[in-house]
């Protein structure tokens, strides 16, 4: 056992390294539970009691030895690295990331709140729809082009299952299961069979609104819209309606707003077609209702002046970290 003290002896004395990694093999050779030294402890159980007297302190003094070794080493570490404090490997690594939310999410959440601030409420339905809620109870004709394949994602022919072209879905579903008055906005992802660019996508997300009740009438439909617009866009925003077709309402129209030198549509609106009330069982000589959708993208690319509909669905880290703080 001498031989062995004296030789570990040595060996801490002309140790050398500086750094974690020389450091830390030292600790485990000659510090930790299976050190050379733990082992000589364990050889020394076994000793006569004559033989402990004699090995006993040098045993301890080796010990003392390495432990003041590591203590040098680890400062002499510290001192290469500058004036870092020595760095406990074992805690988690930091993430000094701060999260935020997509722009989709902020732009969906203010248009919901400028609502939800005049009464509406939320509804939510399916994205795989049967052609009676996406089609036919919304008033589209046979050979509307929208029910071809061309523009149309089909699950199945025969019968004809979709995904929804939009939330108008919804309204037929909430209109056949509940009497007026009804006050609803419908957010929600739809689907196109369009190409991939900087100006269309094969899927997009819409806000829709619905509502029925007795006397309904355009000019209801234009305050709504108005509010909708200043809340949204400014107090000194400027509204304008245009005549236009959809299959589901009559009258409609679509809504501009002012926009730097000139005008922008922004959305789609009129009066429900009585033969969509009467499709969901609603009386259109009692009841009248107006009807709007936008699409959430187009929004935040005013807003934002982002210029390519791809950068939403991209999960860029580079275009997302722009929002942190946005709300």
């Amino acid at each position: 056992m001498k031989e062995k003290i004296i030789s570990i002896q040595e060996e801490i004395k002309n140790y050398s390294g500086s750094g974690y990694e020389s450091v830390e093999a030292f600790r485990v050779k000659y510090i930790s539970k299976k050190s050379v030294i733990n082992d000589l402890f364990e050889d020394f159980k076994k000793l006569s009691i004559q033989e402990k007297k004699e090995f006993g302190k040098t045993l301890n003094d080796l010990k003392t030895l390495a432990k003041e070794k590591l203590l040098s080493l680890s400062n002499t570490s510290e001192k290469n690295n500058g004036n870092n404090k020595a760095i406990d490997y074992s805690l988690p690594a930091e993430d000094d990331t701060v999260g935020s939310l997509h722009p989709l999410r902020i732009v969906r959440n203010n248009i919901i709140k400028i609502f939800r601030d005049i009464g509406f409420s939320i509804e939510d339905g399916p994205e795989i729809e049967e052609d009676w809620y996406n089609f036919t109870a919304l008033n589209f004709p046979e050979n509307h082009p929208a029910r071809e394949m061309q523009d149309t994602f089909f699950i199945s022919k025969d019968p004809d299952v979709v995904l929804r072209t939009h939330t108008s879905n919804v309204q037929i579903r909430l209109m056949e299961k509940q009497k007026p008055p009804m006050r609803v906005i419908i957010p929600g992802r739809v689907y196109r069979n369009e190409t991939v660019s900087a100006k269309s996508h094969c899927f997009f997300h819409q806000i829709e609104g619905l509502y029925v009740d007795k006397n309904v009438s355009f000019k209801d439909l234009k305050d709504t819209l108005y509010y909708f617009a200043k809340e949204m866009f400014g107090s000194d925003t400027k509204v304008r309606f245009r005549p236009s077709y959809f299959p589901f309402t009559e009258p409609s129209a679509e809504m501009d707003i002012s926009w730097k030198n000139g005008w922008l549509e922004i959305l789609g609106s009129g009066l429900v077609d009585p033969n969509v009330l009467k499709n969901c069982g609603i009386d259109p000589k009692e009841y009248s209702g107006f009807a709007f959708g936008m699409g959430i993208e187009r929004i935040a690319m005013l807003k934002y002046g982002i210029d390519d509909l791809r950068l939403f669905s991209e999960n860029d880290k580079r275009f997302l970290k722009q929002f942190r703080g946005v709300h």
